[in-house]
């Protein structure tokens, strides 16, 4: 791994982000769920076009991707059908780290999807860990939603030391 070139770090981490929001904006068209926009990056736009009915937007960070969706219309959906939506693009990233095993590519797709699993604010752990608190109480807890967000901030900084005294 330590003669990953900065070329393939860059084309693995985009196809990674670019198939994990796929995920999400795939399962969300099939529970009916508007799509407003998909973009890579975070800060200032630096392209942007319009498809159909979806904005699509290049920004100057490459740090991230994101789908934005209805979510009003997302809590309407059945649980099954919300936790399938905030979950597909870890699926995705599972899948394809699977296939992928062995080579830098299936790495980050498998790192990608664990680092979204964990219960990390607006992670989608976080999130199905929220729609499912909220459903199993018939409202929002603040108390459960609070000891979420920050034994899961906690555990992540832990574990992000340990990872740095390994290394």
């Amino acid at each position: 791994m330590n003669d990953v070139s900065a070329l393939n770090f860059i084309l693995s981490f985009a196809a990674a982000l670019i198939a994990h929001e796929l995920g999400h904006l795939v399962a969300a068209r099939l529970c009916r769920v508007s799509i407003t926009e998909a973009g890579l990056g975070w800060g200032p736009v630096l392209l942007s076009t319009r498809g159909r009915d979806l904005n699509y937007k290049l920004r100057l960070l490459p740090l991230g991707a994101y789908i934005r969706m209805d979510m009003v219309e997302l809590q309407r959906r059945t649980l099954a059908q919300q936790l399938f939506v905030l979950l597909a693009g870890i699926l995705v990233n599972l899948i394809l780290g699977s296939l992928a095993i062995g080579t830098f590519f299936g790495t980050i797709n498998l790192a990608l999807a664990l680092g979204n699993l964990f219960p990390i604010y607006q992670q989608d752990g976080w999130k199905a860990l929220m729609v499912t608190s909220r459903r199993v109480f018939n409202r929002p807890v603040p108390v459960i939603e609070w000891s979420f967000t920050i034994a899961a901030g906690i555990s992540a900084l832990v574990l992000a030391g340990l990872l740095f005294s390994i290394l």
